[in-house]
């Protein structure tokens, strides 16, 4: 197999719902998922770190960045799965994290991503699945992602017992295999 088909297997989806421990948690778990990183997008701060982020001054959101055979499971499903595990009628914030770093967003890496994000929005505002409006924010990416430090990278799955990740991570990780157990990883 060339490099070039091995690419034509492969596309990149980046998304942020709130933590990315939640997200990167949730994905990691998705048949068809080739990998998942964390990391931050969206901002003007060139290689941001966590605490820059924190402090809600780099225009960053924690963004998750998902590789996946579109002949597994396309584009549409990877944000079914969003939507369904995180709040998006929620502006800068999910739960009690709070701050533009936890905004709901989806950063595109095509004219087709972003046509079929705001098909999805549309359709899920209109069945009216949500209380509120979704406030998801759609752009392009543009290059403007940087990987989060590593030891962000498979927070949850490294430390399913600290407090954030046993009592706001497994839930959400939990409910998504309730809801999603067909897109599971065999």
């Amino acid at each position: 197999m060339t490099q070039h088909d091995e690419q034509a297997k492969r596309e990149t989806a980046t998304i942020g719902g709130g933590c990315f421990w939640c997200t990167e948690a949730v994905f990691l778990g998705v048949e068809g998922v080739l990998s998942v990183e964390s990391g931050y997008a969206g901002g003007q701060v060139k290689d941001p770190t966590y605490e820059q982020v924190c402090d809600g001054t780099t225009g960053h959101a924690e963004v998750i960045k998902v590789e996946f055979d579109p002949a597994v499971i396309g584009y549409r499903n990877v944000l079914e799965i969003f939507f369904a595990t995180h709040d998006p009628t929620q502006l800068n914030r999910q739960g009690n994290d709070v701050g533009t770093q936890y905004r709901s967003s989806i950063f595109t890496h095509s004219d087709e991503q972003r046509k079929i994000a705001q098909e999805v929005i549309g359709e899920l505002q209109k069945e009216g699945i949500f209380d509120g409006k979704i406030v998801t924010e759609v752009s392009p990416l543009n290059g403007n992602y940087f990987p989060a430090e590593d030891y962000h990278q498979n927070y949850f799955e490294q430390h399913p017992n600290q407090g954030y990740c046993a009592f706001v991570v497994a839930p959400k990780v939990a409910k998504f295999r309730q809801k999603f157990a067909h897109r599971l990883k065999r």
